[in-house]
């Protein structure tokens, strides 16, 4: 195994489409860097399984709920001396999902406009901690619908897949253009945090790259 530490008091956050296996990588991350998590709510969310029967009706709900719960997660992370794996960033919110529903008019321009006046506010605040690295998780479309209808997350596997398909394109387009931080691209199928110490020596090696600024954004 190689040496696992790292700078202190660092954020790293783990982005990518629903299905794809964030939590499991971000999890499987912090332990192996011995960082704490911070995973987004969804338990207790009293807008997800509403949001999917109606878009139109629930998203703005939605984007402002789980705005507000990043925006304190921050918070705690901003005032924390330790490390972090976050699971999904707040830029995804505003990039894709929120830009998603208001260019295919499942959220109407003033709400969008209430949303992102709202996001922008936050992200100039003191208390706001930009990631000091952006794990990207891709892989196959096929796959990771798949794993959405495995999994049996409320209605989503019951959300048709033009939805998926859209939110795929939209993915790779969006962290083609991030640049807020240094970005590492992993695709979930090559490798496996939680069963081969290989990988994880690997990808710990390519974090440590990131961070320590000796290895390209991309």
């Amino acid at each position: 195994m190689i040496e696992n530490a790292l700078p202190s008091h660092k954020l790293i956050s783990v982005a990518g489409m629903v299905g794809i296996g964030k939590t499991t990588f971000a999890t499987a991350l912090a332990h192996h860097l011995h960082y704490r998590t911070s995973f987004e709510k969804v338990d207790g969310n009293p807008y997800l399984d509403l949001f999917y029967k109606d878009f139109e009706r629930w998203a703005f709900h939605l984007q402002i709920f789980f705005l507000g719960e990043r925006f304190k997660e921050t918070q705690k992370m901003a005032a924390s001396s330790e490390s972090y794996v976050q699971d999904r960033s707040i830029y995804e919110d505003t990039g894709i999902f929120a830009k998603m529903h208001y260019e295919k008019g499942t959220m109407s321009e003033a709400d969008y406009r209430t949303y992102t006046s709202l996001f922008d506010a936050m992200v100039m605040t003191p208390y706001f901690r930009h990631p000091d690295l952006l794990i990207y998780l891709h892989g196959s479309l096929e796959a990771t619908i798949q794993r959405i209808c495995q999994r049996g997350r409320g209605l989503e596997k019951e959300t048709p897949n033009s939805y998926w398909e859209e939110m795929f394109m939209r993915y790779e387009q969006w962290v083609n253009e991030f640049d807020l931080c240094p970005v590492l691209k992993i695709n979930i199928d090559d490798y496996d945090l939680i069963n081969d110490s290989k990988s994880a020596d690997k990808i710990v090696s390519l974090v440590r790259e990131r961070l320590e600024g000796t290895a390209s954004f991309s």
